[in-house]
């Protein structure tokens, strides 16, 4: 199982913003390339984001869905995509002075994937989840000094 950590200058909120809104999934998560839908009850159980993966002409559509949830400390997924497989991602935020510390944890449990060794699979989890909580940093402490700016709240 992969873990990812990144420190954020914002507050599991402003994190939590951003989860929330599924239509954002794409501009963090690194090999989505598009949003087809969001269910309206995202980011509630069993709500799903449907997207698309990979890159253009060679795109495949699958979805990735809330197993649960506990705003603003822990969202967990079952992420979807087909033909390699699927995956548990789970987001923890830790209040930290300053800011926040997310771990990213992730793991395949099913399809051709499921079968890459540890040692393999870990480190390209590893990876592709330091650019991902990189991308969630930015849109997250972004968020959180718009909304410091007076007149906003």
């Amino acid at each position: 199982m992969s873990h990812t950590s990144r420190f954020l200058r914002c507050t599991p909120d402003d994190v939590f913003d951003v989860l929330a809104d599924g239509w954002s999934f794409a501009s963090w998560v690194v090999g989505a390339a598009r949003i087809r839908e969001v269910d309206d009850t995202w980011p509630e159980p069993g709500s799903r984001i449907h997207h698309s993966v990979g890159l253009w002409p060679l795109l495949l559509d699958d979805t990735t869905s809330v197993l649960s949830i506990d705003r603003p400390r822990s969202i967990e997924l079952k992420v979807r995509a087909w033909p390699t497989g699927e995956g548990m991602v789970r987001l923890e935020c830790t209040v930290e002075e300053g800011g926040t510390r997310v771990v990213m944890t992730e793991q395949a449990t099913d399809g051709p994937a499921k079968l890459i060794p540890r040692l393999v699979q870990d480190p390209l989890l590893d990876a592709r989840n330091t650019e991902a909580l990189r991308r969630l940093a930015h849109l997250a402490e972004r968020r959180s000094a718009e909304s410091r700016l007076p007149g906003n709240g």
